[in-house]
């Protein structure tokens, strides 16, 4: 299956590198590009694309107002692709709303090339970029400097078990599914299926945000390891 990929920055060159680079890639297809984050809406509704690479600054309309757009979209549009954060910096207080608002994660971009193309497949296969260090350091970052939000989060937890606690624990952590298996002694499986059910009770999209509300709700402390 090819995964159709629309990729969003103001700096054309940075725009035709990207392209060109998952282009290449015998599974992933250019389905469009836009200069700020208006035209991403227009050719997004064009193309339908499964991923969309967007960058966090932009004149206009920046890229945490399109993701919202396109993760919240109007009545009647029912296509909702998978986004990818980009940024130059590595800690970003857009890319923390961006979470928020339902993107699968983000990436630097001056990572290597093959981290860009492996990305794209992960969040294609609808699992959320968290393993490097610096996701969690920038979500536990402003999980921590900022005002608890009005409605408590730790009120969302209740209906977990304490299976369903643990693994969101872990999830939060950074562990991978296999980490997880192997840190609870469970099958692979079983896991997938905790994972499934805590996002489902939560109401969130993946496991971005299932970080972020982890740590708003003081289930895991920042800096805690």
């Amino acid at each position: 299956m090819t995964i159709r990929v629309l990729v969003v920055d103001d700096q054309a060159m940075v725009r035709a590198g990207f392209a060109a680079l998952l282009d290449a890639q015998s599974d992933i297809d250019v389905v469009g590009d836009a200069p700020d984050g208006r035209q991403a809406l227009e050719v997004s509704g064009r193309t339908h694309p499964d991923v969309v690479l967007m960058d966090v600054r932009m004149p206009g309309m920046d890229g945490l107002e399109a993701a919202r757009r396109l993760l919240d979209p109007p009545p009647g549009v029912v296509h909702r692709p998978r986004v990818l954060m980009l940024t130059t910096f590595d800690v970003d207080d857009y890319v923390y709303e961006a979470l928020r608002a339902g993107a699968s994660g983000f990436l630097l971009k001056d990572a290597p090339p093959a981290d860009l193309i492996s990305a794209v497949r992960v969040v294609a296969a609808g699992d959320a970029l968290l393993a490097p260090s610096v996701t969690r350091r920038l979500i536990a970052d402003f999980a921590r400097n900022r005002p608890a939000p009005r409605r408590d989060p730790r009120l969302r937890l209740n209906g977990l078990t304490p299976r369903e606690t643990e693994v969101l624990e872990l999830i939060a952590r950074g562990l991978s599914n296999q980490e997880i298996a192997a840190h609870l002694v469970l099958a692979e499986q079983t896991v997938k299926t905790h994972i499934g059910r805590i996002l489902a009770k939560l109401d969130l999209r993946d496991r971005a945000q299932a970080v972020v509300l982890a740590y708003e709700s003081g289930l895991v402390r920042p800096g805690a390891q």
